[in-house]
């Protein structure tokens, strides 16, 4: 009886484990690294990989819904340049075509969907650009 007993507790944790699902990642497993930290100043495509820092592996189909770049390190965040989304070839990188107007540091802004999750990822990348 007591085989029975246990045998019923096991299938009714199972069964619990499965109506509850896959564990969900928060946003902040993921991050975006920059690919280049540095550019020249001008027309520039600016690259960022986005990664599941659990794995380090990248996560590619994310969706972007919000990029900024200006010069907020440099105490300028209103000096900021348009920018669009541009397709990649790497599973996992993003990039973005912008005009870097002047030498010194730019701070891109990222928000993003990661399919399947919830909540938002959002970084701020920091990088220089140079004559």
């Amino acid at each position: 009886m007591k085989t029975s007993t246990l045998s019923c507790a096991v299938g009714a944790a199972l069964l619990g484990l499965a109506l509850v699902g896959p564990a969900k990642a928060d946003p902040k497993d993921y991050e975006f690294q920059l690919v280049r930290k540095e550019m020249k100043v001008g027309e520039a495509v600016v690259a960022a990989r986005l990664v599941d820092k659990r794995s380090g592996q990248p996560v590619p189909d994310a969706v972007i819904f919000a990029k900024r770049i200006d010069m907020a390190p440099d105490g300028m965040p209103t000096m900021d340049s348009p920018i669009e989304q541009a397709p990649s070839t790497e599973p996992g990188v993003y990039q973005f075509k912008t005009r870097l107007t002047m030498a010194g540091g730019w701070q891109l802004s990222l928000g993003a969907k990661v399919q399947g999750e919830e909540g938002t990822v959002e970084n701020k990348l920091v990088l220089k650009a140079t004559k």
